[in-house]
């Protein structure tokens, strides 16, 4: 692994680019929204699955809830496709046993979006970004219908969860539910609604703040899939153009490299441990795979309370009480107040280091912060649980900032997850965290460049893609990533949504 943090030298940032160039992608990003909408009428095309293995001419599976009515849902979907159409799915109801061998896609009553390429399904804290888009672009319609969608989710399968196929009905991912209502209530007004989603999302908050997720002792919460195994999708389709699986190419690193201290998670005679794939599996839950932010490939993740899943739940806690205080509901607002008090209390405990002047994520097994530095640092000036002087992370910026934006990580390891990549998420939750702050010069030269980096890479390629090598200032990425999958995929949900938002960011 080699850091940037002393190695970047800083080149000329981008031109920022002109509003002809601007309005091109505004328009293509308007046009995306349909190319990128699923609903029932097109559940065909949502059912295609690139990172599944599936035979041809076999029909896509298509499982629907045990608290739906099957018969009644394939009598809709009759009523909206052409029998060609519907003769090429099976519908199923779903069992009560995850361990489904036979994948397919969870069926959902109303629109969504998708983030594009092989993510072909609505996933957990993308569509959280995605719908910001949506509002800015005044597509009030499809915003409200996404919403609903992870409200239904976890009225009929449990959770919101990473994404809706089977193979993702162990795991959620970070919780943005409260932002996404909130940010949605902005435009609508409508209480009724918002008193009706109340009981998911207190049901969704019990999902984060419950063993295992909960972490007793402090009262903070951690990423922690339940499933076992290898992950199905990695098996099919994370694969490198020798065939090469991820974990293929662990294996192969872990021999060449001689790793010492990894005897919990491969076993030379029976091969990689089940305590290998809980990791594998719960990193996923993060959003952020792979790096090496929680051990060696996140391995240890579920020793860890993460800075950014601390962070969310405390804004969880605060948009209840916000929710309950619009609803005349004052009896309980108090009580989320002083949950949402008590985790951030917590937070700047365990996870602010006063020597380094960043936050780290805290291992509860050996008591010890992470020393790896992260852009999950900004998190807590975004929801503003940091004090002036923890804001004073400002002074620290230099170590992610790039010609083109914000690295994820200091640390270059091969993961898409660290350095030199950028990813649109953390630049929006910095430039509005920093702002918070009255750090406007350094949250807008971040927009700046990032805006300029997309719009650069969009006129070389007609496309806005996943993730940015932000040092090279190029989309260019798939020989740099070695671990995982090293596709560059094309929309792209998050990035078209954040795009607009640092534009509206500049503009006030």
């Amino acid at each position: 692994m080699a850091s940037l943090a002393t190695s970047i030298v800083m080149q000329q940032s981008l031109q920022f680019p002109s509003a002809e160039q601007i309005a091109a992608i505004r328009a293509y990003i308007k046009q995306t929204w349909t190319t990128l909408s699923r609903s029932p009428a097109d559940i065909l095309a949502a059912a295609d699955d690139p990172k599944i293995e599936r035979s041809e001419n076999t029909p896509w599976l298509v499982y629907v809830s045990a608290k739906e009515d099957r018969l009644k849902v394939e009598q809709s979907l009759q009523q909206i496709l052409s029998q060609a159409e519907f003769n090429a799915l099976t519908i199923k109801t779903l069992p009560a046993d995850s361990q489904i061998k036979e994948h397919g896609l969870l069926y959902l009553p109303g629109s969504y979006v998708v983030p594009g390429g092989r993510f072909n399904e609505m996933f957990g804290w993308d569509s959280y970004f995605i719908l910001l888009g949506l509002l800015q672009d005044q597509e009030l319609d499809l915003a409200q219908s996404l919403v609903n969608q992870f409200v239904y989710e976890i009225e009929h399968y449990g959770t919101i969860l990473n994404a809706n196929r089977t193979y993702f009905l162990t795991r959620s991912q970070p919780p943005v539910l409260t932002l996404m209502v909130l940010a949605l209530f902005a435009h609508t007004r409508d209480q009724q609604w918002l008193q009706s989603v109340l009981p998911a999302i207190e049901k969704y908050y019990t999902f984060w703040t419950t063993p295992p997720h909960l972490h007793p002792e402090t009262g903070l919460s951690r990423f922690f899939d339940s499933g076992k195994g290898p992950a199905p999708e990695v098996i099919s389709d994370e694969k490198d153009d020798a065939g090469r699986t991820h974990y293929d190419r662990i294996l192969e690193y872990y021999i060449t490299q001689k790793l010492d201290g990894l005897d919990a998670y491969y076993d030379s005679a029976s091969g990689f441990t089940e305590l290998f794939y809980q990791g594998d599996r719960s990193m996923r839950e993060s959003g952020f795979d792979c790096s090496h932010r929680f051990g060696f490939f996140n391995l240890e993740i579920t020793q860890y309370l993460p800075v950014c899943l601390n962070v969310l739940l405390y804004q969880m806690e605060q948009d209840i009480a916000q929710i309950h205080q619009i609803l005349g509901d004052n009896s309980v607002v108090k009580i989320w107040s002083d949950r949402a008090t008590k985790r951030s209390q917590m937070v700047d405990q365990l996870m602010w280091d006063e020597q380094a002047g960043l936050y780290f994520d805290y291992n509860f097994v050996t008591h010890q912060r992470s020393q790896y530095e992260f852009a999950t640092t900004f998190y807590p000036l975004w929801v503003g649980i940091a004090s002036p002087k923890q804001a004073e992370i400002v002074k620290n910026l230099a170590k992610f900032l790039a010609p083109g934006g914000l690295l994820t990580s200091t640390t270059v390891t091969g993961n898409q997850w660290d350095a030199p990549f950028g990813w649109a998420p953390l630049h929006l939750i910095a430039v509005q965290g920093l702002s918070r702050y009255h750090y406007f010069p350094q949250a807008e030269e971040i927009a700046k460049r990032f805006i300029a980096l997309v719009v650069q890479e969009f006129e070389k390629y007609g496309v806005i893609v996943e993730k940015y090598d932000v040092v090279k200032c190029s989309a260019n990425v798939s020989n740099e990533i070695h671990f995982g999958y090293s596709s560059n995929e094309i929309g792209f949900g998050w990035t078209n949504g954040v795009f607009l938002e640092l534009l509206a960011f500049l503009d006030h």
